[in-house]
């Protein structure tokens, strides 16, 4: 069964308010194994409801529609969905007098409009809303010889979270197929969106029935897979096969089977390594540190950091000669190997990181352009630099050299696991 959820209110398309419903009923219905597969947002027009009501009653098996219930002339979802059903409404006296009551009780004189709040569409059974003034509906109904189930929800997220939970979740349990959703998470970082699908796509279309969605944010792809299946081992075998055969193919590039970020994965390997970890940042002005202390107990495998923009800072926390920034200049291969060997001295960390660049938008010069950056991972004997051209503006610079320095240790902590060594210094 798949489902479509309508979002109804014009305030959601202005860009002061978002639809979070949607999120909190697609999770709940993920988890009785119903995909969403169409999501609608909706102003007050009472033409335009009506048609999207009947759209989505001829491309889903379960359509849940959230706001428009209120007692205000805009709040039109009772009317458009009766509409699209060729139904009619009654209102509802026992809703009328709670109305009443509930108004007596606050001494708030009650306006004939709030009545409204009492029609109910012929056929539908009203779902008692706890939490406020505005009663849910739901309609098991035929929509051209189809089987459909309907619910009718308040807009403000307490109360729908609640009523579903109380009200919906149940009846569309006793009406869904017994089906359970395995999920995975494949997570990759700097390398193209195209690339992945071109190595990737001949893999998972060989699994039409698992759901594959490929996610583009910035430094990273994430390849999202779910299967439905009559069982869960079922599920989780078809998922687990699809995943670990796109994560063969793209293992150079890979970080994460689990979901896991970057910066966690790292903190783990630190940790598993018994080693611990400091940071000099120049142009990424202490964002690396900052990722890695978003972490809950980054503090066993991270010691600290120093953000050393000017020169002078570079030579006071982090030992770097003035004599190489006078040869080579901050933004060179020479200062980011002396920025992370001196910051893991200093801090008598097991691995110091550095880095140094040019984020833009200016200080760039033909000989090093906006861009260039030079990072550096250390553990004393060993130390490894990569230089790079990065594109884009001055946040997007920064968080890729973040990004690249976290892939640099995941890739020599893997290597450092590998050897079976609990250091890094490898020949």
């Amino acid at each position: 069964m798949i489902a479509e959820i309508i979002a109804v209110g014009s305030e959601m398309l202005t860009p002061y308010r978002q639809d979070t419903n949607s999120l909190a009923m697609t999770a709940e219905l993920n988890r009785l194994g119903v995909a969403v597969a169409f999501k609608t947002i909706l102003g007050d027009d009472f033409t335009q409801l009506v048609d999207a009501v009947r759209i989505a009653l001829r491309r889903a098996d379960i359509v849940l529609l959230s706001g428009g219930l209120g007692p205000t002339e805009d709040d039109l979802t009772r009317e458009a969905v009766a509409a699209a059903l060729g139904r009619g409404m009654a209102r509802d006296q026992a809703v009328v007098e709670s109305l009443k009551e509930r108004f007596n009780r606050r001494g708030i004189q009650i306006r004939e409009i709030n009545f409204k709040q009492g029609d109910v569409i012929d056929g539908a059974e009203l779902l008692p809303n706890a939490n406020g003034t505005a009663p849910g509906q739901w309609i098991a109904a035929a929509y051209e010889g189809a089987p459909r189930y309907l619910a009718l929800l308040p807009g403000p997220p307490k109360e729908l979270t609640a009523l579903f939970a109380e009200q919906v979740r149940p009846r569309l349990a006793a009406v869904v197929p017994q089906q359970y959703i395995a999920t995975a998470q494949l997570r990759m970082a700097v390398v193209p969106e195209s690339e992945v699908d071109a190595r990737t796509a001949p893999i998972y279309q060989a699994y039409p029935d698992v759901s594959t969605t490929i996610l583009s944010t910035i430094g990273e792809i994430q390849l999202h897979f779910l299967c439905a299946k009559p069982s869960l081992a079922e599920a989780e075998a078809r998922v687990a096969n699809v995943l670990r055969r796109c994560a063969d193919e793209m293992r150079e590039v890979v970080f994460s089977r689990d979901g896991s970020s970057p910066e966690q994965v790292v903190l783990r390997l630190l940790e598993a390594r018994g080693l611990t970890l400091a940071t000099a940042e120049s142009c990424t002005g202490g964002l690396l540190a900052q990722r890695l202390t978003s972490v809950p107990g980054s503090s066993k495998a991270f010691a600290g950091g120093a953000v050393v923009y000017s020169n002078s800072l570079k030579i006071a926390f982090a030992d770097v000669p003035q004599q190489m920034l006078e040869q080579h200049g901050a933004v060179s291969e020479p200062v980011a190997h002396a920025l992370a060997e001196g910051i893991r001295h200093r801090t008598g960390a097991g691995v110091g990181v550095g880095i140094t660049g040019v984020a833009g938008p200016d200080g760039g010069s033909a000989a090093k352009p906006v861009g260039l950056v030079y990072l550096a991972v250390s553990s004393g004997t060993r130390t490894e630099v990569r230089e790079l051209r990065l594109m884009g503006d001055r946040e997007r610079v920064r968080w890729f050299s973040s990004q690249h320095a976290l892939m640099l240790l995941y890739s020599l902590l893997q290597q450092a696991g590998q050897a079976g060594a609990v250091t890094l210094d490898q020949p």
